[in-house]
């Protein structure tokens, strides 16, 4: 079952729901636009507020499912096969970046990030939407605010899962966001390059 999981995973992390929703809206191939990404925010550009938050509860929606298939398949809890519940969540990321049907170049894993960890742990992400939150409203940077939001995600874990309430499975909870996180950042590279060299998009700017 371990295996059949991570499949379901990648598969469902894959859907590309920013690029068929832009898609039925007539608003032709989302990677032609802004950033190039299939998420949220580059969906807003295209093709206005509505279809970015539907691609968000959607793209939020299909990591959370991924995490809790793997929990069903293989056991309720972490007790039982923490380190596949661990490799869900990170694959689920990973095959929302390099989807099989768009060619392997899709979006940036935040929205598909936030929900693994809704699954695994809620708090962290609380904590982690306010940074983000923060961020954006104080510099309209959605990129920056992603970036330096998810590079916390290890440490909101630490915290949570490891001195508020102890969990015995501490490692692989921190293993699991630590490569999500780098995962996440990675794909950010051009977008830090374009902060660094103050050309990024801000939030609301139309391209």
């Amino acid at each position: 079952m371990a295996m059949l999981s991570l499949m379901i995973a990648y598969l469902l992390g894959s859907i590309p729901f920013g690029y068929l929703v832009v898609k039925l809206k007539g608003g032709g191939d989302i990677r032609e636009v802004g950033s190039g990404g299939t998420g949220a925010t580059n969906v807003m550009r295209k093709a206005g507020k509505a279809a970015a938050l539907v691609t968000l509860v959607l793209d939020v929606a299909k990591g959370f499912v991924a995490v809790m298939v793997a929990r069903w398949l293989t056991g309720s809890s972490w007790a039982e096969t923490p380190w596949v519940v661990g490799a869900a969540a990170v694959i689920a990321i990973a095959g929302h970046i390099f989807p099989l049907w768009l060619g392997f170049r899709a979006g940036k894993g935040v929205a598909t990030g936030v929900g693994v960890f809704l699954a695994i742990s809620p708090l962290s992400v609380l904590c982690t939407l306010g940074v983000f939150a923060l961020i954006v409203l104080k510099t309209r940077y959605v990129s920056l605010g992603s970036v330096v939001a998810t590079s916390l995600v290890p440490l909101w874990v630490l915290l949570w899962e490891g001195l508020v309430w102890p969990d015995a499975y501490l490692t692989q909870i921190v293993i699991s966001a630590l490569a999500a996180a780098l995962l996440i950042v990675a794909k950010h590279t051009s977008n830090i390059r374009r902060l660094i060299a103050g050309t990024e998009n801000k939030l609301g700017a139309v391209h």
